[in-house]
């Protein structure tokens, strides 16, 4: 009925052409949050100039007050309808009154203003609907916690309960804001860019390096699949074969047990192009998120800030700053004199210094328990460490210090962080390699095997390994890491050089990536953004939970489904696998 009024006046300047007119009416009643639907409006469009029309509407019962009215409640938000109080629409007054609080229903009515004095500051406010018919769709039982934003509810109920957590505004804001991000991403890099959307598959085999995988069996004995944590091999593999410039929003797995705000699976925005240096992806990258970027966040100013590793290192102490507030790292080496016998074995070491944060009005606000926590911080990190008098700290600690010394300034009351600016930030010229944590006489890859070095480093790869700076890139907001990618070794004997002989792994698994290699591959690189992660930043979640639809738990389970779950030995066998029990003593049985 919207589309009517306007097709009316098209007919006056177009009569001559019916064929564009029946179009237009044809599209215009098939479009919008609407079409195809039992209803002709949402809940949260009516405004003043519906005044009059007769309108449906479909949703659930939020509140019922006192027997006169329902506040019915859709994805868009609320209107208020009134349960009639004439005898002649009892029928219609018994049916309303009786409903439960969620219960889903179909209204038909008449829009009218508000008596003045009555309307409020909803969207809606201004109006009402009268109510002359109704159909109830399903009544609601009893449930676990109101629908209701201001009602707090524990994070394993919400897990427990997703599909009534998911009919919240915020989580509906959520998930509508992620997909309006997504689609515009698609549009640049599709309609603006000329990238070719790419599926590639999840069931793939085990990548050398990197995080653990999940692990699928199969009906071969001894052969299984792994699920990728990432598309890595596959991009690669298809600018080997043309496709030039590639995009695909991918799902990936990694099975890294119990982390806080991880998730075992998580979907990024993975992409590859052919032909391109590092200063091509982040400008491509900044363009897209210009180009996506909520219009109600304000707009992004780009090129993005770029600091190298080294530096990013020695003044926060972390390769991924916030820059939302300063408080750099700074060396006061110079002001100590080495008699002091602990400051004298710090200075000793290699790249010893002694390190010291100021925290503007710290000694006035910080209390003493304040203090010993920041003391207590210190010493579970790196042992035995006197913080006052100052004592040398590794940056990384004070790197966390820093971010903690933020928090506690905010909880005093100091505005540091606003939450309402965005930071962007690239992070360049990492190492290429690390030593291992548990072999640090081995290296491995501080991003993945196949990252490039940089040119200025490429000869140090057949003699000082440990010294060469990889042409890696990582994207930061408000101290996040958002994305990470790299120019690619696009030769098959220098790659064959990384993993056989500095990484110390067997070529023989990668073996269709360096046959792809030595047949004709161009230079390339990419990058992958973390959409969880980026989504949470841009709507201020606390966590990245609260921008998937249905997510795991901290432990990496579905606790309203009960996942994972036992499988039978019967349905097992088809895989020739069966579960050895872990026996009292922590031992697995037979």
């Amino acid at each position: 009925m919207r589309a009517f009024s306007f097709c009316f006046q098209l007919i006056k300047w177009n009569s001559y052409r019916p064929s564009f007119l029946l179009k237009y009416l044809y599209f215009a009643l098939l479009s919008g949050p609407s079409s195809f639907s039992l209803r002709s409006h949402t809940c949260g469009e009516l405004r003043s100039h519906h005044v009059g029309h007769r309108v449906i509407l479909c949703g659930w019962a939020q509140y019922l007050r006192q027997d006169l009215f329902v506040i019915l409640r859709d994805f868009s938000g609320l209107t208020q309808v009134l349960i009639p109080q004439e005898e002649s629409a009892s029928h219609l007054k018994a049916v309303l009154s009786e409903l439960t609080a969620e219960s889903v229903i179909k209204v038909t009515g008449t829009v009218r203003r508000r008596p003045a004095g009555q309307e409020n500051k909803m969207p809606t406010g201004e109006i009402e609907v009268i109510t002359e018919d109704v159909e109830v769709f399903n009544v609601c039982c009893k449930l676990p916690f109101e629908i209701k934003d201001f009602v707090k509810k524990s994070e394993s109920l919400r897990m427990q309960y997703r599909y009534l957590d998911l009919r919240s505004s915020q989580m509906q804001k959520n998930l509508r804001l992620r997909s309006q991000l997504v689609m515009k991403m698609r549009e640049y890099l599709c309609n603006v860019q000329g990238f070719v959307d790419v599926e590639t598959p999840t069931l793939f085999k085990r990548t050398p390096g990197g995080a653990k995988e999940f692990v699928v069996p199969s009906r071969e004995p001894g052969l299984f699949f792994s699920l990728p944590q990432s598309p890595q091999q596959f991009k690669q593999l298809l600018m080997v074969a043309g496709i030039d410039r590639y995009f695909q929003v991918a799902r990936c797995y990694r099975d890294e047990g119990s982390k806080p705000d991880r998730q075992p699976e998580f979907t990024q925005v993975d992409i590859e192009m052919s032909f391109v240096d590092q200063t091509g992806i982040m400008s491509l990258v900044e363009g897209m998120l210009q180009h996506s970027w909520p219009a109600e966040k304000g707009s992004i100013k780009v090129p993005f800030q770029t600091m190298t590793y080294e530096v990013a290192m020695r003044d926060y102490g972390v390769d991924k700053p916030d820059l939302r507030f300063n408080m750099k790292l700074i060396d006061i080496t110079e002001i100590f004199t080495v008699e002091v016998e602990f400051l004298r074995s710090a200075l000793s070491q290699p790249g010893g210094s002694i390190q010291a944060i100021c925290v503007p009005s710290g000694a006035k606000l910080f209390t003493r328990k304040d203090l010993e926590e920041l003391k207590q911080t210190a010493n579970t990190q790196f042992g035995q460490v006197d913080l006052f008098p100052l004592s040398f700290i590794p940056r990384p600690l004070l790197g966390k210090l820093r971010l903690r010394c933020a928090e506690l300034l905010e909880s005093c009351g100091v505005s540091l962080r606003d939450p309402s600016a965005f930071h962007f930030l690239w992070v360049v010229d990492f190492p290429l390699f690390l030593p291992k944590e548990d072999e640090p006489e081995q290296l491995e890859s501080a991003h993945h095997p196949f990252t490039a070095a940089l040119l200025e480093d490429a000869h140090l790869l057949y003699t000082e390994p440990h010294k060469v700076r990889g042409q890696h890139y990582d994207l930061v907001l408000n101290g996040c890491e958002i994305g990470g990618g790299s120019i690619r070794i696009h030769k098959a004997s220098e790659q064959l050089h990384v993993l056989k002989n500095i990484l110390k792994e067997d070529p023989s698994l990668l073996s269709h990536l360096l046959e792809a290699l030595d047949s004709g591959a161009p230079p390339h690189g990419g990058i992958a953004l973390g959409l969880d992660r980026l989504t949470s930043i841009i709507v201020g979640a606390d966590s990245i939970r609260d921008v998937i639809a249905f997510p795991k738990s901290f432990r990496g389970r579905d606790i309203m489904s009960r996942a994972p779950d036992t499988v039978s030995e019967e349905e097992l066998k088809p895989y020739h696998i069966s579960v050895r029990w872990p026996t009292e003593g922590g031992e697995e049985g037979k």
